[in-house]
């Protein structure tokens, strides 16, 4: 009996283990993956300080720009004026309080990222919410997860602030919620959290293409997999390639690469949102249908045909294309601002030179600023 017994207990402990390093494989061969957090009572430092004993991951925390702030002072009236003013309109810049400048501004190298959060009167801290306004753009593509610190409140509000801000990702599987009755059970929880999530192997990010329009909004198109679309993509890892389209049979958006590319031509019915090369040295993003033989070179991921022909501006003129394997602003050809030349430059997102600019968004000394 006693022989049986130690056969079943070591049986059980081979299952488990297998069981384990499956788990521990799978995080193990995920892409490169980066934590993005900002801690006001240090409970998400110490989550993610958890965090990071288990998986390899960069880390980056935000710092508001006034670290003078008491949030919860005066029944939180600091922390709440400024989520109302987020609320009341989150589409400007303006609303958001500013934060220092991150040490991590190209995200292209990260496939996973995962955000670390608190949670002030059920939404997402306005801090990280600034963040992420700023810079939920370059995270289109990747596999984002979620982590969320509270005292007892729970966190759909800041889950909805999330999905908000940071649009055309895949979301890795469901946030977790730390509060105070668990907190000091932090490592199990992330522990028992990490193999449930479904991180980019690393992979993920060769076949990633972004398309700027106008230097303003930014697409993310997933490449097929032929020579044309290899050759694409060597060619941008050198520059970024920038080029003007015009519309041609109400049904796309075409212009010269400046280059050419080898060509693998078969009968397509084109779909809204494919990424088509022609004659090898013109590239057409579709709004609509045509049959013809061409190459296949991608995909536009997450847009409606309606919202292709908006943002192509679908017969109404040329556009500027920027094709680039980094999801950045797309700016070329700055007009230059002559009383501010030499000591920060200041564009708008289109590369327009400007002297006295507004609230909102603006490129200065190569990167995004809010004034």
């Amino acid at each position: 009996m006693k022989q049986i017994a130690l056969i079943l207990m070591s049986l059980l402990m081979m299952c488990c283990t297998k069981d384990d390093e499956v788990k521990a494989a799978t995080v193990q061969e995920a892409g490169k993956t980066l934590v993005v957090y900002y801690s006001y009572t240090n409970n998400c430092h110490e989550i993610v300080t958890s965090l990071t004993s288990q998986i390899q991951a960069d880390v980056m925390r935000i710092e508001p720009a006034d670290k003078t702030q008491k949030y919860e002072a005066n029944g939180y009236a600091i922390g709440t004026a400024l989520l109302n003013a987020i609320k009341a309109a989150p589409n400007d810049a303006a609303s958001y309080p500013a934060i220092d400048p991150v040490s991590i501004t190209d995200l292209s190298q990260y496939q996973n990222i995962i955000i670390v959060t608190p949670l002030w009167w059920s939404q997402m801290a306005a801090i990280m919410q600034t963040y992420l306004f700023n810079y939920g753009a370059q995270m289109a593509g990747k596999h984002v997860a979620l982590i969320v610190s509270s005292h007892s409140s729970g966190i759909s509000g800041v889950v909805a602030d999330a999905e908000r801000l940071v649009e055309n990702v895949t979301w890795m599987g469901d946030a977790l919620w730390i509060n105070a009755s668990n907190h000091s059970n932090r490592a199990s929880l992330i522990q028992n959290w990490l193999p449930t999530l479904n991180f980019a192997d690393k992979q993920t990010a060769t076949n990633k293409m972004y398309i700027t329009i106008d230097g303003g909004q930014t697409l993310t198109a997933t490449l097929t997999d032929n020579t044309s679309a290899q050759a694409l993509m060597e060619a941008l890892k050198q520059a970024p390639i920038t080029y003007e389209a015009h519309d041609y049979g109400d049904f796309e958006k075409v212009g010269p690469l400046g280059q050419s590319f080898p060509e693998n031509n078969e009968n397509i019915t084109t779909e809204p949102g494919d990424i088509i090369l022609y004659q090898g040295s013109n590239l057409c993003l579709y709004y609509d249908t045509n049959t013809w033989a061409f190459t296949r070179i991608g995909k536009i991921e997450g847009k409606t045909q309606a919202e292709l022909k908006q943002i192509l501006k679908a017969g109404q003129g040329n556009i500027t294309v920027t094709l680039s394997l980094n999801n950045t602003t797309g700016i070329s050809g700055l007009t230059p601002s002559p009383s501010r030349e030499g000591e920060g430059s200041i564009y708008t997102l289109s590369g327009q030179g400007i002297v006295n600019p507004t609230h909102g968004i603006y490129i200065k000394n190569g990167k995004k600023v809010i004034i």
